[in-house]
């Protein structure tokens, strides 16, 4: 089962120097129907003026993913993390048993990124930080895994304390997928415009589009432009 959630339909929030359109209920944005996607608690899709961002400021047993559009972000964090995150590549934080963290764009362009929240499987672990670069090239075959909860995707994918795994990157102009789906999958639009098959149903996405997916074993994804997504599958 697809249900499909337009980009224009998600909850807004303009601070000025932040834009925030949020799949799930956050900060100002309530929705009782939109509270999560089982362990998904957050994704926001957030534009960040240039020399702005977020101060300092607590979090506790959430894995938070940024999955970097375009510009770059600047993470510092209690624990004495710090790093540059850029377009293309993507970073997790498990805030695990508490950290205080800072994400700035320190750059001169507007900094474009998802932000994930999946909660734990275990709590109050040690609080840690990773960035990796992924392939940045079209993709006719398959979508990299960029985060995963598994012991057997160590090495290869940033780790989070989930049994989940993130997909993502970019497909080229008339490339079709097939992405397995262990338990529950959340699809998101970052460009272009592909669509999504159960077997009632093709669903068309867009720009900003969100989509769940629910008692499926694979998703296949044809796109009919050069397009980037990704795919949450998590508990």
């Amino acid at each position: 089962m697809i249900t499909h959630y337009p980009y224009d339909q998600l909850g807004k929030a303009n601070y000025g120097w932040l834009k925030s359109s949020h799949h799930f209920s956050f900060a100002n944005y309530y929705n009782p129907a939109r509270m999560g996607f089982g362990s998904l608690r957050v994704i926001n899709d957030d534009w960040v003026e240039p020399l702005r961002g977020f101060a300092a400021h607590p979090h506790k047993n959430m894995e938070i993913i940024s999955f970097i559009r375009s510009g770059a972000i600047t993470h510092q964090d209690s624990v004495g993390n710090e790093g540059i995150t850029e377009s293309g590549e993507v970073q997790v934080m498990s805030a695990g048993s508490g950290i205080v963290h800072s994400e700035y764009n320190r750059t001169k362009e507007p900094l474009t990124f998802y932000q994930i929240w999946i909660e734990p499987n275990k709590l109050n672990v040690k609080p840690r930080w990773q960035s990796k670069l992924f392939p940045k090239a079209l993709s006719e075959s398959a979508l990299p895994l960029l985060v995963s909860g598994f012991e057997e995707d160590n090495g290869h994918a940033l780790f989070i304390q989930q049994e989940a795994r993130i997909y993502g990157g970019k497909l080229a102009a008339g490339a079709e997928i097939s992405v397995p789906i262990l338990h529950q999958a959340y699809v998101l639009c970052s460009s272009g415009d592909f669509s999504i098959n159960d077997s009632s149903k093709n669903v068309a996405m867009t720009k900003g589009d969100g989509a769940e997916v629910t008692e499926l074993k694979s998703l296949v994804i044809k796109a009919r432009t050069e397009s980037e997504l990704i795919v949450i599958d998590a508990p």
